[in-house]
């Protein structure tokens, strides 16, 4: 049997099933929490909880401390994600760090680079819908930066996903989303040369990578529909 310590989550305390742990952690984005051998452990954990790493396999979530990032005003919370498909298309993943809090992931079946790099982001917005301070979000990936920072997203919604070519702006269905969880959170979009050394970055690329491989994963819906829809057009 295992103990699972919720020290901050919808409902703190002990655990003796994961899926009932789950429920108070899952989306809460400042969740501490932990698993333990013995119930004794899992209580001293409560009395004094720290960030060290902890995983729970197959969940979606690590928790982990990482290395000072830049330096930002006190209370800002910082974020690193990144994704990426084997082939592009092919089997794609992505990983999310929000720094001294917990890793996010997860993976498709086939997909794209572009779209891997989109649901980093999603996913790390999902998760900080409730917070209140501001927000810094690093990605890699100039098409999602540029899009967000750059007005191209809000421009292809204003002309029902046109782009000033005359052609459909691609990958629309998360583009849409993007705008939409942007609504009523202080973030700030930053890009960040790729593989170059930054910690959370190489691990957002490590968890993208390692979700890539995994057998087993879903479809990615969006970019099924995408492909029909193109090969309608075509026709």
């Amino acid at each position: 049997m295992k103990y699972y310590a919720v020290a901050q989550g919808r409902k703190t305390g002990i655990f003796t099933n994961w899926p009932e742990a789950e429920q108070q952690v899952r989306g809460f984005a400042s969740a501490i929490f932990k698993s333990f051998k013995t119930q004794q452990e899992a209580e001293a954990f409560l009395k004094n909880p720290s960030f060290s790493y902890s995983k729970k396999s197959g969940t979606g979530k690590n928790k982990k401390t990482y290395p000072a990032a830049e330096d930002y005003p006190p209370g800002t919370i910082v974020v690193y994600t990144d994704g990426g498909a084997i082939g592009n298309p092919g089997p794609g993943g992505y990983g999310v760090v929000i720094k001294d809090r917990i890793e996010l992931f997860g993976g498709y079946n086939l997909t794209t680079n572009n779209r891997m790099e989109l649901k980093a982001v999603m996913v790390a917005m999902e998760a900080l819908q409730e917070e209140k301070a501001p927000i810094v979000l690093h990605s890699d990936s100039k098409y999602v930066i540029d899009g967000l920072n750059k007005g191209w997203a809000r421009n292809w919604k204003k002309k029902n996903w046109i782009k000033s070519d005359g052609n459909p702006a691609i990958n629309a269905d998360m583009w849409a989303l993007l705008l939409d969880l942007q609504t009523g959170i202080d973030i700030t979009f930053k890009w960040v040369k790729g593989h170059a050394g930054n910690p959370l970055n190489e691990r957002c690329d490590v968890l993208a990578n390692t979700n890539a491989r995994k057998e087993g994963m879903p479809d990615d819906i969006g970019y099924l529909k995408s492909i029909r829809t193109r090969s309608k057009d075509k026709r």
